[in-house]
């Protein structure tokens, strides 16, 4: 039985003393919230008034193999009784088998762990990598790096600056420099025009070899993306083997972003591997752990990782939590899970099935732009006008409205002034994906009516 919890005495003392991530706590307040959770099994968790929600968003697509794994909290709580830290110049037995175990599951000869805790922290150290990689190769002067708008690579402060959009950036500024931007080969709306998905790929992967010309091949040090990115934002086939062959012609470094890909999320292990596409590093974390603990790493190349062996060519980091033991063992645990229980054909075959679910709507619901995917990362995109492709204006605050109608129905799904995106646990049944579904419908129904007199 769940223990009683203050609710409103936590509120107030959230209110008080707590700054949640990408939350105003003003209007957290005003809306009730915020929502504190206090248990969680399976897709689902139960807050501190009781009441179960479905999370439709897996934690921050992070939650792979589900709320409730006890087994991953007996591994964490086992190494902790053993040893709970080690010694400078140390490690411990549970980061060596994590590694042997990532170089077992990773694609090609991506073979050495750079152990981090979390996905900021792993892209950071791959372009650090990049650029640390081409010095000791005797070029120096590689220090752009390439990513796609649209993408998103981190909060600290150098990945900030890749991909996305202004957004909140003029906070943090200058800019790191050094920062150059392709287009984003999301082909619902190509930005160079292309007419299909095929051809939208190949023209912005040869505007990345455009880039690297402008730039001089002797400055550019890596490009970087995810796989699949924002749910819908899926390439067509060509693009990755482009992108690769251009990194090969030009020296470049390719990093694949796999930090929600990764671990099953696409209906592989990892996203790259739908395009037979070995990077030259990978950067991982939350399905790593599951996040049942903070722990990510850069996955490296043989050859690539070859450059850094010897005294004089040190990789010049240290991380203090970089490779906790504890973490290491949750993650050993969670790749157990995952395995034991094929999540990740699992998530294939249920992505499937919510994606069609999901597309088939878009007969009933004229708003439905665009819907897209790759395993268990989805997303759909609302328009007022679909022949058009033309967007809700921001005074619609379809956001707003799309939030609220999902959490009437107990459903936590992140939402967007466009759309929203579905990264459930890989664990989902075909009686959750139908409940959201049905959701969905709903939810597109009343927003629809609402906002009759925008729609075209």
């Amino acid at each position: 039985m769940m223990q009683h919890v203050d609710t409103e005495s936590l509120r107030r003392s959230a209110f008080e003393h707590l700054w949640m991530h990408n939350a105003d706590w003003a209007q957290v307040a005003e809306e009730g919230g915020p929502l504190i959770m206090v248990a969680g099994d399976g897709v689902r968790v139960t807050d501190s008034a009781g009441v179960t929600w479905l999370d439709a968003h897996g934690g921050y697509a992070s939650v792979n193999v589900g709320y409730g794994r006890t087994e991953i909290a007996d591994a964490a709580l086992e190494q902790m009784k053993r040893l709970a830290y080690f010694p400078q110049g140390a490690t411990t037995e549970a980061l060596v088998w994590l590694a042997r175990k990532l170089a077992e599951i990773s694609p090609g000869s991506l073979e050495r762990t750079w152990p981090v805790t979390g996905g900021s922290e792993a892209n950071e150290t791959a372009v650090k990598m990049a650029r640390a990689y081409h010095r000791r190769n005797g070029e120096a002067g590689r220090y752009k790096v390439i990513s796609r708008k649209g993408s998103y690579h981190g909060a600290t402060g150098g990945v900030l600056w890749m991909g996305g959009g202004p957004g909140r950036r003029p906070d943090f500024e200058p800019a790191y420099p050094g920062m150059v931007y392709a287009p984003h080969p999301g082909h619902y709306r190509c930005e160079l025009g292309g007419r299909d998905p095929s051809e939208c790929a190949l023209l912005c992967a040869k505007a990345i070899e455009d880039l690297i010309i402008l730039h001089k091949p002797e400055t550019v040090a890596a490009v970087i993306g995810e796989p699949a990115a924002s749910g819908s934002l899926v390439p067509s086939g060509e693009y990755w083997p482009a992108v690769r062959d251009i990194c090969n012609r030009y020296g470049v470094i390719l990093i694949a972003d796999e930090v929600v890909c990764g671990f099953g999320r696409t209906g592989k292990w990892f996203g790259m591997e739908h395009w037979g596409v070995v990077p030259d590093i990978m950067t991982v974390a939350k399905g790593m752990t599951s996040s049942y603990l903070p722990m990510g790493a850069a996955i490296v190349k043989r050859e690539v990782a070859g450059a850094f062996a010897g005294e004089a060519d040190l990789f010049s980091q240290a991380l203090t939590f970089g490779g906790h033991p504890v973490a290491a063992a949750a993650a050993l645990e969670n790749i157990r899970v995952i395995e034991r229980e094929g999540l990740v054909s699992r998530s294939a075959e249920m992505g499937s099935y919510l994606l069609e679910g999901l597309t088939a709507l878009m007969g009933k619901h004229s708003i439905i732009g665009h819907v897209g995917g790759l395993g268990l990362l989805i997303g759909m995109e609302l328009v007022k006008d679909r022949s058009a492709k033309e967007p809700f204006p921001p005074e619609a605050q379809v956001e707003d409205m799309l939030r609220r109608k999902f959490r009437d129905r107990r459903i936590i799904l992140v939402c967007g002034p466009s759309g929203f995106k579905l990264c459930p646990p890989l664990c989902i049944t075909r009686d959750d994906a139908d409940q959201l579904t049905t959701a969905v419908d709903e939810v597109l129904g009343e927003l629809a009516s609402e906002l009759a007199g925008m729609i075209s």
